[in-house]
C-alpha cells in the first residue's frame, strides 16, 4: 500500500473515496478516528468536528451559547486545541454571523476544509496504518457467506406479497430483525423478479433512520430473504383507525409527518421516488418513531429525467398519476398531504373507509374535486393540507424540494436537525407488551404454488438478490452489539498486535471465543431448530 492508493477487494481505493471509508462506513469511521488520536493535530480536527455536530444538534435557545464556545476553544490561536487548517477570514465570517443568527449551518464552511485537509495526507497516512489493516479484516469478516443458520427463526409477524414475514435473531449478536421471505416459485408464477430485485436494490441504496434498512440478504432451497429493522410497534392504520376514536391529535399528525418528510428527503436524495405512501406502509419502532416500508413499486429516476407510470395505491395516487402524465417526485408530497389529512381527520380525503366507491369516481375526485376539512384542523395544519395537495404539481408545496415542507409554519416547533439525529421524544411510545397487529391466527396462509418449475437459468436472478452482509447495517450491529469493542483489541502503547503484523509469522492457534460465533456458526444449546418447517416460537 503506497500513498493513498490501496487495492481494496479488488476495487482501487483514492482520495476520493475518503467519505465511504472515514465517514459514510461506521466501522471505517471509528478505525479514522482511532487513527486521527494517535497525532495531536489530528486530534484537534476530530474534537472540532464533533464539537460542531453537538452544536448543530444543541436546542435552539442554547446554541448561541455553544458556538462561542467553539470559536473560543478551537478557532481562537491562544487556544491549545486551536485548529489552524481554519483560516482567519472564516472564522471572522463565523464570528460575525453568530453574532446575528446562531443557525444550524453557521459552521459548514469550515466543516468541509477540516475534511479536504483529512482527506488528503492524512488519509493516506491511514491507510498505510495497522488501523486501516484491521478495517480490512472486519470488511473480509462482512463479507463471509450468509444462510439460514446465521439467524434463529421465530414466530410469523405478518405476511407480504411473495410470502411471510417473520421475527429473526442473528445468533452471533443477538440482534433481532425482520426477514422477508420471497417464495421463488411465488415469484416466478407472478412474473416478479424486476420488483423483487428493485426493491432489494433500492433497500440497499438507502441508508435514513426513517426507512427501513435491509441488513441482509440470502436464499434458501425454497425462497429469497431479505432481513431488515425489525419494527414492533404496528403500522399507522392500526393505529389510526383501531385504537379508539379514529384519527390522531394534531401535534401526533405533525411529528409523525415532520419524520415522513425526513424520510422522503433521504429517498428523494438518492433521487429514487417512493410511489406508494399509505398508512399500512408506515411502521412504528419500540421509541414511537416511524418508518418508512415496502419500497415494491419505488423506482429511481436519472438525473434530468422523467417517468411515467399509473402506480400506487388508488385513493393516494396524485392527479399527474392518475392522468397518466410525466413527473418526478411529486407523487410522494401528494401521498403526505393525503396521510397528514388522514391522521388528523380519521378519514382519508378521497375516500371513505368500508364504503364502496368505484376506482374511477375516486380518481375523477382526486382529479378534479377540492378535499373537505372539520372543525379537527387547525388553520396551520389546513394549509399544510392545501399546499401539499394542489392538484398542479408545479404549484404543490415540495416543488422546490423537502426544505419547502419542513419550512413550513406548521413545523417551527421542531428542531430537525435533532429530529434527524433521533434526539427528540415521540409523541407516542408502544406498550411493549403489546401487538399491535392483527392476531397472528388471522393472518392469512399462502397456498400452494402449482405448476411452476425452478430451473437452472433462475439463479442469476437468485445471486443478484442474495448478496450476503449490507456494509452499513452490518457494521452499526456490531458496534451496537459490543462484537466491535471487544474484538478491536489493540495495544496501548501502539505497537502492532500479532494478527496484524504480517511478516511471516505464524499466526497463534485461535481461541474459541466471539470470533468463532461470528466466523462460522458456534453449536448451538439444541434448542434451536434449523427447519425451515418448524420455527423457534418467541
Amino acid at each position: 500500500m503506497n500513498g493513498a492508493h490501496v487495492v481494496l477487494f479488488g476495487v482501487l481505493v483514492t482520495e476520493k473515496d475518503y467519505h465511504s471509508l472515514c465517514e459514510k462506513q461506521p466501522i471505517g469511521r471509528l478505525l479514522f478516528r482511532q487513527f486521527c488520536d494517535t497525532r495531536p493535530e489530528l486530534r484537534r480536527c476530530v474534537k472540532f468536528l464533533d464539537a460542531v455536530a453537538d452544536y448543530e444538534v444543541t436546542p435552539d435557545e442554547k446554541r448561541k451559547e455553544r458556538g462561542q464556545e467553539i470559536l473560543e476553544q478551537y478557532l481562537n490561536s491562544t487556544s491549545e486545541d486551536h485548529v489552524p487548517e481554519v483560516v482567519e477570514e472564516l472564522v471572522q465570517k463565523c464570528a460575525e454571523g453568530l453574532e446575528q443568527e446562531a443557525c444550524k449551518e453557521l459552521f459548514k464552511e469550515s466543516t468541509k476544509l477540516i475534511h479536504d485537509y483529512l482527506s488528503v495526507a492524512p488519509f493516506a497516512d491511514y491507510l498505510d496504518s495497522m488501523f486501516f489493516n484491521r478495517f480490512l479484516q472486519w470488511k473480509w469478516l462482512e463479507r463471509q457467506p450468509i444462510t439460514k443458520n446465521t439467524f434463529r427463526q421465530y414466530r410469523v409477524l405478518g405476511k407480504g406479497g411473495f410470502g411471510e414475514v417473520c421475527a429473526c435473531q442473528v445468533r452471533a449478536t443477538g440482534k433481532m430483525y425482520a426477514c422477508k421471505k420471497l417464495e421463488k416459485k411465488r415469484i416466478k408464477k407472478r412474473k416478479g423478479e424486476s420488483m423483487a430485485l428493485n426493491e432489494k436494490q433500492i433497500l440497499e441504496k438507502v441508508n435514513s433512520r426513517f426507512v427501513v434498512s435491509l441488513a441482509y440478504a440470502y436464499e434458501t432451497k425454497d425462497a429469497l430473504c431479505l432481513v431488515l429493522t425489525l419494527m414492533n410497534g404496528g403500522d399507522l392504520k392500526f393505529h389510526i383507525y383501531h385504537m379508539g376514536e379514529a384519527g390522531f391529535t394534531e401535534g401526533r399528525a405533525v411529528f409523525y409527518a415532520a419524520e415522513l418528510c425526513c424520510g422522503l428527503e433521504d429517498l428523494h436524495r438518492e433521487r429514487i421516488v417512493y410511489r406508494d405512501l399509505k398508512p399500512e406502509n408506515i411502521l412504528l419502532d419500540d421509541h414511537g418513531h416511524i418508518r418508512i416500508s415496502d419500497l415494491g413499486l419505488a423506482v429511481h429516476i436519472p438525473e434530468g429525467q422523467t417517468i411515467k407510470g399509473r402506480v400506487g395505491t388508488v385513493g393516494y395516487m396524485a392527479p399527474e398519476v392518475v392522468k397518466n402524465e410525466r413527473y418526478t417526485f411529486s407523487p410522494d408530497w401528494w401521498a403526505l398531504g393525503c396521510l397528514l389529512y388522514e391522521m388528523i381527520e380519521g378519514q382519508s380525503p378521497f375516500q371513505q373507509r368500508k364504503k364502496k366507491i368505484k376506482r374511477e369516481e375516486v380518481e375523477r375526485l382526486v382529479r378534479e374535486v377540492e378535499e373537505e376539512y372539520s372543525s379537527k384542523f387547525s388553520e396551520d395544519a389546513q394549509s399544510l393540507c392545501r399546499m401539499l395537495l394542489a392538484k398542479d404539481p408545479e404549484e404543490r408545496l415540495g416543488s422546490g424540494g423537502a426544505s419547502e415542507v419542513k419550512g413550513h409554519v406548521i413545523f417551527r416547533s421542531i428542531n430537525f436537525k435533532r429530529l434527524e439525529a433521533g434526539m427528540l421524544e415521540a409523541p407516542f411510545i408502544p406498550d411493549p407488551q403489546a401487538i399491535y397487529c392483527k392476531d397472528v391466527l388471522d393472518i392469512e396462509q399462502f397456498s400452494t404454488v402449482k405448476g411452476v418449475e425452478l430451473e437452472p437459468k433462475d439463479e442469476s436472478f437468485y445471486s443478484k438478490v442474495s448478496t450476503g452482509s449490507v456494509s452499513i447495517p452490518w457494521q452499526n450491529e456490531m458496534i451496537e452489539s459490543e462484537c466491535f469493542q471487544e474484538l478491536n483489541v489493540l495495544n496501548p502503547d501502539g505497537s502492532i498486535p500479532p494478527d496484524l503484523d504480517w511478516r511471516g509469522q505464524p499466526s497463534p492457534p485461535p481461541k474459541q471465543g466471539l470470533l468463532q460465533r461470528l466466523f462460522g456458526r458456534q453449536e448451538c444449546c439444541g434448542n434451536c431448530s434449523d427447519s425451515d418447517e418448524e420455527p423457534t416460537r418467541l
